[in-house]
């Protein structure tokens, strides 16, 4: 089966083993001084790896595998203890793993193993408390404000395209606004008109670095999320264009047909075009 799992370059790799305690799972041991990939079976493909690696040598690549198997993951996890079973079923938890983390449950009760108790979902990988994965679009009926003055519709937390989990609890089967950084300062009614109840992923398609993470995380969102509609929304500007194409090859990628909107906002505020394609 294609699935997406992590592909290591050992000309670039260095040998620090810094990926190894970032991968509870076991997928990555140090052998004859490089890191390897020891079996498609253990690596989940989300890349927490990635963002350890101080030369660049992983990268996340679809490509033929096994299948990922969650109870043959448990096997390693629950030989080092406590501790890697939390950190496993808190990694399966930010990252929206509802069914993995299910398996893991089931794992743990056949052999009589005490589940963790687990916080709120905290930060994603790369350590930053800004980044803590929060789903609270069912407390929209809760948000008040002042009279007189527009309430946020924003549903989640964190919003940048690089930091969302793309198969958290707040993309699955959602319609999703993918809007270019800009759009929201130029638009004044972007909450109460385009945003209200949707969730949301913000990108610049000319200054963010890393385009093939983005395309990859919009096709997950796509095949794997199944988020329902993409409605990407850009201004005026020649460059803003690349969002529009990028949301193009994510769909022409994914397995999975969902319809997709432009809209594309001018620099003064006025609604220039809504396309569907």
């Amino acid at each position: 089966m294609k699935r997406k799992i992590i592909k290591i370059d050992a000309d670039k790799c260095n040998g620090c083993g810094n990926c190894i305690p970032n991968c509870p799972e076991g997928a990555i041991q140090m052998i004859d001084g490089k890191a390897r990939l020891i079996s498609d079976l253990f690596c989940d493909g989300l890349g927490v790896c990635l963002g350890t690696c101080p030369v660049g040598a992983i990268e996340v690549e679809e490509r033929e595998a096994e299948p990922y198997n969650e109870e043959k993951v448990m096997e390693n996890i629950i030989k080092a203890g406590h501790n890697t079973i939390k950190a496993h079923l808190k990694h399966l938890k930010d990252h929206g793993e509802d069914e993995y983390f299910e398996r893991a449950v089931a794992v743990l009760n056949s052999k009589n193993i005490t589940v963790p108790a687990l916080e709120d979902a905290g930060p994603l990988p790369c350590g930053c408390p800004g980044t803590k994965v929060m789903d609270f679009s069912k407390k929209e009926s809760e948000q008040s404000c002042p009279e007189g003055e527009q309430s946020s519709q924003l549903r989640q937390w964190p919003v940048q395209l690089h930091l969302v989990p793309p198969k958290a609890s707040y993309f699955v089967g959602k319609d999703l606004v993918l809007a270019a950084d800009c759009v929201a300062y130029s638009l004044g009614n972007f909450h109460r008109d385009y945003l209200k109840g949707k969730s949301l992923a913000i990108a610049c398609p000319k200054l963010d670095e890393g385009q093939d993470i983005y395309l990859n995380k919009l096709v997950a969102m796509i095949d794997e999320a199944k988020i329902n509609t993409l409605t990407v929304m850009t201004m005026e500007v020649p460059c803003c264009g690349g969002l529009v194409r990028l949301a193009k090859n994510a769909l022409a990628q994914a397995r999975r047909k969902i319809p997709i909107k432009s809209i594309v906002v001018g620099v003064s505020g006025a609604i220039l075009s809504e396309e569907w394609f």
